[in-house]
């Protein structure tokens, strides 16, 4: 037990050490802080420009799994009243630090084995809801991926004519885990973790979920 406290504030340290520099972006050039926007008029653009930045440099540290989360305010993208003005407002503030991620990760030589994710837990549904809102809808949305392996420039499956539901090619979510899964290297059915005394497997029963593998084709 000792040992295992000791080694656990010598962790706690280590991190500590290295969080301060990693935080510091005084010896980013500027090109590279206007690409991300953080010298931007837009606050909120220039915020989530530095989350970005800041994700690039932690992985650079060898941070295994980075998350980023763009809210100005307590609703984000959850667009029940005025979509349009919703979405074009974060529309505006993820844009460009998004592409510059991207385009650094590329330049850099890390996107080829750093895979981007952009996803949001449900999409909108077509049809309109109170003051020119859209509903959750989890039968048809986009989830995006970019480096770690996918084959970029395509898009798969589409959702019927009104947009509602996934209509051609559909997947689970639990194809997008086990696709995410593959590509950081891991086959979906042999990663467990402990629930109520049981091992469960993080894509549920054996086999139920397949990587789309036209991504990486």
């Amino acid at each position: 037990d000792l040992d295992g406290r000791i080694a656990s504030y010598e962790l706690a340290y280590r991190m500590q050490s290295e969080a301060m520099p990693v935080g510091d972006l005084s010896n980013e050039s500027q090109h590279t802080q206007s690409m991300y926007g953080l010298d931007d008029s837009n606050k909120d653009m220039a915020l989530f420009g530095r989350m970005c930045l800041q994700a690039r440099r932690l992985v650079e540290k060898g941070v295994r799994v980075v998350q980023l989360y763009n809210a100005v305010d307590k609703l984000a993208w959850d667009s029940h009243t005025d979509n349009t003005e919703n979405h074009n407002r974060n529309a505006a503030q993820t844009d460009k630090p998004v592409a510059a991620l991207l385009a650094d990760l590329k330049q850099r030589g890390m996107l080829d084995d750093t895979l981007v994710v952009c996803a949001a837990e449900f999409g909108r549904t077509p049809m309109e809801q109170g003051d020119g809102g859209r509903n959750h809808n989890p039968y048809g949305f986009t989830v995006w991926l970019a480096g770690g392996g996918v084959k970029g420039g395509q898009s798969i499956g589409a959702t019927d004519e009104i947009g509602l539901r996934a209509q051609q090619e559909p997947h689970h979510v639990k194809d997008l885990h086990a696709t995410i899964l593959t590509s950081m290297g891991i086959r979906p059915d042999d990663l467990f973790f402990s629930h109520h005394g049981r091992d469960e497997r993080l894509t549920g029963v054996a086999g139920s979920a397949k990587p789309i593998s036209a991504v990486f084709s």
